[in-house]
């Protein structure tokens, strides 16, 4: 399987940064880009731009009117297989968020560090905190 590449374009929207932004990060920590024809990244730096860019303090829900709340765009940054059962841990934004599925799942969906996925959220149950801000 060949290694999946990203338009800095597509890379910055995921960081929820500018692509002028993701150039720099990506040259302070000395990770390449390439032009064919148009700029990219390799989706497994983003994820690891991702994992260690997140920030510390949570932030407020974006508004907006949108009908899927549950659904939340992101890039996996982890995936630990076992036996039966397989972590997935995803950055989407600033949230890090992990999933236990089966490993029978993750290798259906060829889940790897820089796959882009769609995670979405279904809860009989939500706790609320609220934070000073």
């Amino acid at each position: 399987m060949s290694a999946r590449s990203l338009k800095i374009s597509e890379a910055a929207a995921l960081l929820g940064v500018s692509p002028d932004t993701v150039r720099r990060r990506a040259a302070a920590v000395g990770l390449t880009l390439t032009k064919d024809p148009v700029q990219t990244i390799a989706a497994a730096d983003v994820a690891r731009l991702a994992t260690e860019e997140a920030p510390d303090t949570p932030f407020p829900a974006p508004t907006g009117q949108i009908s899927a709340r549950n659904r939340f765009g992101g890039i996996v940054t982890r995936v630990v297989r076992d036996g039966v059962m397989a972590q997935v841990d995803i950055q989407a934004g600033p949230f890090r968020m992990v999933s236990l599925i089966s490993r029978e799942a993750a290798d259906e969906l060829g889940l790897e560090p820089g796959s882009l996925v769609c995670a979405t959220v279904k809860a009989t149950n939500l706790g609320i905190e609220g934070w000073a801000g």
